[in-house]
């Protein structure tokens, strides 16, 4: 049986990234993540493509601070 993938509301992934959740709803309307309309019509975000976004820019800002 496949495991379900734990979905994030924009609050949770604007307190990963520390931005505005308005940010993370910006970021989704311009296609930088991806994000899933709930029936309600709701954004929700997978939590395994939000983790390499962030570990994504984490090595760019180590790589421009270096």
């Amino acid at each position: 049986m496949e495991k379900s993938e734990r979905l994030l509301t924009p609050g949770e992934v604007a307190l990963m990234f520390r931005v505005d959740p308005k940010t993370v709803t910006r970021w989704a309307s311009a296609g930088r993540i991806g994000s899933i309309r709930t029936p309600g019509g709701h954004r929700r975000f997978r939590e395994s493509e939000v983790s390499v976004l962030l570990a994504d820019l984490t090595v760019q800002a180590a790589r421009h601070s270096a």
